[in-house]
Order: C-alpha cells, then sequence, then structure tokens
C-alpha cells in the first residue's frame, strides 16, 4: 500500500477489497461517459452483485450511450471540517442488461434491489464490469501538541 506523507496530511492507496467494502456501503455514484463526443459525469443510484456495479436508469437517458462502452464510476466521502475522505474509481465495461442475456443473469441484477432516488421509470439495468479498481484515502495532518481538533470547526 503506497503512502505520501507531509505536515498537511497523508494520502494513501486503499487496497481492492477495502475499495469494494466501501461500494457496498453506499447507493449514490457517479458514472462517467463520452456521450455525443462530450465527457458526461452522472449521479446514479446503484448496488453491487459480487463485484458488478448495477445502475437502474429509465429508457432514453444519456446512459444509453454507456452501453458496450468503457466507463468511469467514482464513489466518495469526505469530511469538510477534518479535510479527510476517500474516493474510489472503478473503470470497467458497461452493458446493458436485456433480452440478449439469460434469465439467471436478469434475475440476479434485479435482485440486487436498487432503489432509484429520482421519481420516474427506471426499468433499465446498466452493468459496470470492473477491469481496474482504485481508491485513495487523505488524512488530515497532526495537530500541535495540546490542540484539541474540536477547538477547529
Amino acid at each position: 500500500m503506497g503512502r505520501t506523507t507531509s505536515a498537511a496530511g497523508s494520502l494513501d492507496v486503499i487496497p481492492v477489497d477495502e475499495c469494494y467494502q466501501r461500494l457496498a456501503g453506499h447507493e449514490l455514484g457517479r458514472i462517467g461517459v463520452i456521450a455525443g463526443h462530450q465527457p458526461l459525469v452522472i449521479p446514479v443510484d446503484y448496488g453491487l452483485d459480487g463485484r458488478t456495479i448495477v445502475v437502474r436508469t429509465h429508457p432514453g437517458t444519456t446512459l444509453s450511450a454507456a452501453e458496450h462502452a468503457d466507463v468511469a464510476f467514482e464513489v466518495d466521502e469526505f469530511d469538510r471540517a477534518r479535510r479527510s475522505g476517500w474516493s474510489v474509481l472503478v473503470r470497467g465495461l458497461a452493458e446493458e442488461v436485456g433480452p440478449g442475456h439469460g434469465a439467471d443473469l436478469v434475475a440476479r441484477t434485479r435482485a440486487v434491489g436498487v432503489r432509484p432516488w429520482a421519481p420516474g421509470e427506471h426499468g433499465n439495468w446498466l452493468r459496470i464490469i470492473p477491469q481496474a479498481v482504485s481508491g485513495r484515502r487523505v488524512s488530515p495532518g497532526q495537530l500541535p501538541w495540546g490542540v484539541d481538533d474540536r477547538a477547529h470547526l
């Protein structure tokens, strides 16, 4: 595991297994696709089927550009007050789950139970098959001896 430290804090590489634990602990992430020759990043609801990311969306969205395409998927969490946080980035191939897939895969995908936050029909399912997973964690530097971090709000 790599680590960079300074008085300002540290930056650590998150092991892959921990990256998946962090992915499993959240339900909202961002998918990055190329749509109309332009990069686009969209917040999406998601879940995991093993190590495959499952996204539920509605027909005709910009996410249709992601079908059979290389995509990026990102989840993060941060604490502004403590200047700490983490990020997990997944790069992989996206595919829309449909009639061309076996009944078992369709059932497994739907069983993930992704519940959309946004209103409207969300009958389309997208699976992201990871090809590379990485994570980083940033932590604040050490405060001088005798300084209580609760005083720094």
